[in-house]
């Protein structure tokens, strides 16, 4: 196969959690902190729902109005938006809706701005779809963000813009301010905004802005899988603009027909579930802790921010210049499972590792033990 669509780049984490899956079959011991899921599942209540749903609801094509009623009251509670539900259009996860939202908004050739280092599913997806990424340099001294500063100087401007706050692999956030700067500048040079709020709900210390607070014609991005660890339940959504609901709809059913009913159901149910999802937080927020602070100590000192999500991105120059590599060798000696920054950023991702810390507190511990002892022994030799 040939042609600017068939060069997708390799998703690196998906190849070190093979290797930790193949050494857990053989009986080795791994602690998964290469992917980006929380280790906890859905919500008690959310998967007795499903029980029931499962035992006594149809399971045919079906889109659950009362989901998406409630996804439209969840940005009048977290934001103080008023949405109508016709513009929630729930999807096979977010990387569903990204796909359809892009579909429907550029056609082939646009090019579409996006941070590097970002998701690579972001750029990846843009050129499976004839796209063109516009990738932007984001390093320490803007926070690893866009600035909107950045936006202005491109010229000719892009077709779009990709955000993602907070940020997977840095974590980062957009202030209010930046937010607003962004929106403005979009705004006046006609460049639509997708903001991907996957990590909204898990933030350390501040909440989250949606950019539909600045910007209404921003499409906004979702998903059940990180704040309601449903991850393999593949179920998210986009809100969109009221001009864009006929035509995400129709993509969507000549796409994907319908998002998984049973997830739907638990999907309904978990949102409701904040006490016990606001206890995962709460163990994130002392698992990214302990994790700064060990990593401080092991001389691993330059790190993004981790305002929100649950990663913790490190420059490992000073150890390597192949963290894909170096990851191979932790994973091979401890079994501690962590992914190169390679797939964050092609240009300096290779100093670059990103640590997942959705696991469990003892977990963290385990890890921090065997990280530094293999540290310790690799110095010595």
């Amino acid at each position: 196969m040939s042609g600017a669509r068939a060069r997708v780049e390799p998703f690196y984490a998906v190849e070190i959690n093979r290797l930790a899956n193949e050494r857990s079959r053989r009986g080795l011991p791994v602690i998964h902190m290469e992917v980006g899921q929380p280790s906890a599942g859905a919500p008690r209540a959310a998967i007795e729902a499903g029980h029931l749903a499962l035992a006594g609801a149809e399971q045919g094509y079906w889109e659950s109005s009362a989901l998406k009623e409630r996804i439209a009251a969840l940005y009048g509670e977290r934001y103080r938006l008023r949405p109508g539900p016709a513009q929630v259009i729930l999807s096979m996860g977010a990387s569903g809706a990204l796909l359809l939202v892009l579909a429907v908004l550029f056609e082939p050739g646009s090019r579409v701005a996006l941070p590097r280092p970002g998701y690579p599913a972001h750029r990846n997806v843009l050129r499976a779809l004839g796209l063109v990424p516009q990738e932007l340099d984001c390093g320490p001294e803007t926070r690893f963000q866009p600035t909107a500063a950045m936006i202005a100087a491109l010229d000719p401007p892009p077709a779009g813009l990709i955000l993602t706050s907070p940020s997977n692999p840095t974590g980062t956030m957009l202030e209010r301010g930046e937010l607003d700067a962004l929106a403005a500048v979009c705004k006046a040079r006609g460049i639509r905004i997708i903001s991907d709020e996957t990590y909204h709900g898990i933030t350390f210390g501040r909440r989250a802005h949606s950019m539909h607070e600045f910007e209404p014609d921003a499409v906004v991005i979702n998903s059940f899988s990180k704040y309601w660890c449903m991850t393999g339940w593949r179920l998210g959504w986009a809100m969109v603009p009221v001009d864009l609901v006929d035509a995400m709809n129709r993509y969507s059913a000549n796409m994907f027909l319908a998002p998984p009913t049973l997830a739907q159901h638990v999907a309904l149910v978990a949102m409701d579930q904040q006490a016990e999802l606001e206890e995962h937080v709460a163990t994130y927020a002392k698992n990214r802790e302990l994790l700064v602070a060990a990593l401080q100590g092991l001389g691993i000192t330059r790190r993004a921010p981790a305002d929100g999500a649950f990663y913790i991105y490190a420059d490992i120059s000073h150890l390597t210049g192949d963290s894909l590599a170096w990851c191979r060798q932790l994973l091979d000696a401890t079994g501690v499972a962590l992914n190169t920054g390679r797939d964050f950023d092609s240009i300096h991702g290779g100093d670059f590792i990103r640590v997942s810390f959705a696991v469990s507190t003892p977990e963290i511990l385990q890890a921090i033990d065997l990280l530094g002892g293999w540290l310790h022994c690799r110095n010595d030799s």
